[in-house]
């Protein structure tokens, strides 16, 4: 067996496994500190590590092996990983962890996640409603072409008459 083809152990940031899981990050450390997750080596980003195999039986919503695969992806930084996994969460009722994939998503120009996270704060779904800030993430999905945010942003238009 190559080198090549030896499987590598799926892993996760600490902050990534904190949120999945609903546990602080100060609980991962305390875990990894008392023997109970072994920690992997940083990724090239400098963050902490830890085995996925260790953070599966904590997850706060059961996953498929697709959307633990997808997991990973979002949090070694794929926008659309980010916003599918925001879906995963919410449909799974946790609207702040969807949120929080969401804004990761945004923040990278995913205008399908720009317009979530502006139609949470819009409603209150995971966050504290706030105005300004969902017609600003709308507003930015609408720029982008979207075409439910540009229809929501139809009406707010001052009218040429």
């Amino acid at each position: 067996m190559t080198v090549a083809s030896i499987p590598m152990p799926r892993s996760l940031s600490l902050d990534t496994a904190a949120v999945v899981t609903e546990r602080s990050k100060r609980t991962w450390q305390r875990r990894i500190a008392d023997g109970g997750v072994g920690r992997l080596s940083d990724d090239p980003r400098g963050r902490a590590m830890v085995r996925l195999s260790d953070v599966q039986p904590l997850l706060c919503v059961p996953l498929s092996a697709d959307e633990l695969t997808v997991l990973c992806d979002a949090d070694s930084g794929s926008a659309g990983a980010q916003r599918d996994v925001g879906q995963v969460f919410d449909l799974q009722g946790k609207p702040e962890i969807a949120v929080y994939w969401w804004g990761q998503a945004a923040d990278q120009g995913d205008a399908d996640a720009m317009q979530c996270l502006g139609h949470s704060y819009a409603a209150g779904r995971g966050v504290e409603v706030d105005e300004n800030l969902a017609l600003m993430w709308i507003a930015r999905a609408a720029a982008q072409g979207h075409v439910i945010a540009r229809a929501q942003t139809k009406g707010l238009l001052p009218c040429d008459g």
